[in-house]
This record gives C-alpha cells, sequence and structure tokens, in this order.
C-alpha cells in the first residue's frame, strides 16, 4: 500500500512539471534583453574566451545559434567547465542579466556538440 501510494505521489509530479514545464525558461541571446529574474541562455561561443573559470570567472560572448552575425551577450561563469568547451561550440548556462552582462550559476555550464544534432550529409554512412 505504501508503495502504491509513493508511486502515485511521482507520477502526479512527473505529470505536473511536463505539463508546467519544472524550470528557466530557455532563451537565445537576442531574446535575452529586457528579462530580468533567472533563466536559462542557450547560444554559440564565438569568443574571445578569457580569464579563470575558478579565479575570477571566466569571460566570452555568446550569440545566437544559426547565426552568422548579430548581437552577442558577454557571459561570465565561474565553476566547472566541461571538456568540450571552446569557440564555435553551443552551450546552456542558466543565470540572470546584470548590467548588460550575463552571470552564469556556477556549474551550470552544458556543452552540445553540433555535429551530433546536425542532419547526416548525403553520402554519409548511415
Amino acid at each position: 500500500m505504501i508503495a502504491l501510494s509513493v508511486a502515485a505521489v511521482l507520477a502526479v509530479f512527473l505529470l505536473y512539471t511536463s505539463i508546467a514545464g519544472g524550470g528557466n525558461p530557455s532563451l537565445a541571446p537576442s531574446e535575452l534583453a529586457g528579462r530580468s529574474g533567472d533563466v536559462q541562455l542557450a547560444g554559440l561561443v564565438v569568443g574571445p574566451v578569457a580569464g579563470d573559470a575558478h579565479a575570477g570567472g571566466l569571460t566570452f560572448l555568446l550569440r545566437d545559434i544559426g547565426k552568422k552575425s548579430g548581437k552577442a551577450v558577454s557571459v561570465r561563469y565561474a565553476g566547472s567547465v566541461p571538456d568540450l568547451f571552446k569557440v564555435g561550440r553551443h552551450i546552456v548556462v542558466d543565470g540572470r542579466l546584470r548590467n548588460g552582462t550575463f552571470v552564469a550559476e556556477p556549474g551550470s555550464m552544458i556543452t552540445k556538440c553540433p555535429s551530433k544534432y546536425a542532419p547526416k550529409q548525403s553520402g554519409d554512412p548511415a
């Protein structure tokens, strides 16, 4: 009886979070202006990357994914940096905009490999 009750509570929680969305809204750098509060920012690292993530913070520019030009936002990040982090990589970070700089929460950076999510080119082995 207790196990069924726990399972029912977990099922309701999962249903609620899938419908209501359990986290921060995900935005592109071009959508960040005028936003207040915590958000999730997704974009392309365009550099330059400077500083130290464990001493004072790492700074870099982030631009909308898929755009060759456009406004980039400055990001300051402290904490663990994924091994795949570099200029040209798609990343997601949580944080908030402060005085024109996106201040990311420590340890919130996730990198994505663009080629993993791109459609296969003709001639690629299946």
